[in-house]
């Protein structure tokens, strides 16, 4: 699989060690950085271009990781097409792809440690959008929303 993956000072240890470990596992990677350990950085120079690229489909998926995960999770969702969200456990995890398409998963560099958020990605990454029509068109309502048109 081809995938992007972003996090400021707050998640830059478990970025290094989750795109280590997926490298690992034969997929293939793209950095949006940060490329070294700044404590002053922000997690928006990073997580946009990393949701600019999920959303041209120039990378399959996305990890956007930050202290919490909560900012990269915000900025992410900014960009019109992306659907990120901030997980913590492995039935959001799969669900929030299976039912809801999620394409960009955020993570709390100093909320979850590396074997969990291993295993969230994981299940992230194995997971297909089912494509059931209710399920087509929650997302069809969003994508209206995304083109300015409030009513879903």
């Amino acid at each position: 699989m081809h995938i992007g993956i972003a996090a400021d000072h707050g998640g830059y240890e478990l970025k290094k060690r989750l795109k280590a470990a997926l490298q690992d596992a034969g997929n293939a990677m793209v950095d949006f950085g940060a490329v070294e350990l700044n404590p002053h950085d922000d997690y928006p120079r990073f997580v946009i271009p990393l949701a600019r690229a999920v959303a041209a489909r120039e990378v399959e998926r996305g990890i956007a990781i930050c202290g919490s995960g909560v900012g990269a999770c915000i900025a992410a969702n900014k960009v019109a097409g992306v659907r990120a969200c901030l997980i913590m456990d492995g039935f959001s995890a799969h669900q929030g792809v299976e039912d809801d398409d999620m394409n960009i998963i955020c993570l709390g560099g100093n909320v979850v440690g590396f074997f969990l958020a291993r295993e969230l990605v994981i299940t992230f990454l194995g997971a297909e959008f089912k494509g059931d029509e209710r399920f087509r068109r929650r997302l069809h309502e969003i994508d209206n929303l995304e083109k300015g048109d409030g009513n879903p």
